[in-house]
């Protein structure tokens, strides 16, 4: 699945970092914290990888 915006990107990458241990589960908030619950390391790393060329900051 890709990212429909920017934010969305980001919060994947950070939910992301916190799966690999990078980052702390506690540090996360809102969307990345729901993200990092409910999806795989597979599936937020196809997330965090779309590229933000073309993406709008958020999504309507």
């Amino acid at each position: 699945m890709k990212a429909n915006s920017k934010a969305q990107q980001k919060a994947a990458g950070a939910a992301l970092a916190a799966k690999r241990g990078d980052q702390m589960v506690s540090d996360l908030q809102g969307a990345s914290r729901d993200m990092y619950d409910s999806m795989s390391e597979e599936e937020l790393e196809e997330m965090a990888s779309t590229s933000r060329e073309d993406l709008p900051e958020t999504a309507d």
